[in-house]
């Protein structure tokens, strides 16, 4: 085999893409709970990824806390720790495992893969890890919000190399083209496989590098396992060119 680890994006590649419409009524949900207006809460949610993805917001109490002053609103203690329950029921319904994604890790395991993880994240998502069928399968998991990088950083990229304690060059990353992933795993010598399944929504728009993808696509996980351990594959992927 020519890799020594597989490196795997986690929404959109592990768990399915969330629903834009399901993701819009949760907030709408949270700013009633709170006392704020529901378009204003709604963009400023999301105008606040950035912060809350590289934990410059830390952590749920302090990103609603904030996010409210911002909007002049003063929630009571009870107000902001129902909308912080709201938001992790929320996001623990999307760490569901998309078909095929543990029998397909289970498998690269048991080849003698390292599995490694890269989520640009909020703080739901480290607290809720450790109770999902995904947490005893991976080796090494990085979260932005706890290392405080954001993909397409190198760094990012080199921290989970360390951790799996193997060079860029012996990974495989797979991942949907959210934040400019894939290139930036090239960049610094991954091999990068865009996921696209054929169920996904047509109005997510999360994917900044689909459209002009010239590299390899999969349509499902378990095609991961022909990528990461065919010979002639390895052969074949190291003529492409992967920028964008």
């Amino acid at each position: 085999m020519r890799y020594r680890a597989v490196i795997f994006d986690l929404f959109g590649t592990l768990v399915d893409s969330y629903s834009r419409r399901a993701y819009q009524a949760m907030l709408a949900q949270m700013a009633a709970q709170l006392g704020a207006d529901a378009q204003a809460f709604a963009l400023l949610w999301d105008e606040s990824f950035p912060e809350r993805a590289s934990g410059a917001l830390p952590d749920a109490e302090t990103a609603v806390r904030t996010l409210c002053a911002r909007l002049g609103v003063q929630p009571e203690p009870e107000q902001v720790q129902a909308a912080v329950a709201m938001r992790l029921a929320y996001t623990q319904r999307t760490l569901v495992p998309r078909e095929g994604a543990i029998e397909t890790l289970r498998a690269l395991r048991q080849s003698g893969l390292r599995i490694g993880l890269i989520s640009d994240c909020t703080w739901e998502v480290p607290r809720l890890w450790d109770a999902t069928p995904f947490a005893e399968l991976f080796d090494a998991t990085i979260f932005s919000c706890t290392v405080h990088l954001k993909k397409p950083d190198p760094a990012i990229y080199r921290l989970a190399c360390e951790r799996l304690e193997v060079a860029p060059a012996d990974c495989l990353y797979v991942g949907d083209g959210s934040s400019h992933e894939l290139s930036g795993a090239a960049q610094v010598g991954m091999t990068p496989l865009l996921i696209r399944t054929l169920q996904e929504e047509a109005e997510d728009a999360h994917r900044a590098e689909e459209d002009q993808w010239s590299g390899p696509r999969i349509a499902s996980l378990p095609e991961v396992l022909r990528f990461a351990l065919t010979e002639d594959y390895c052969q074949r992927i190291g003529e492409t060119d992967y920028t964008d």
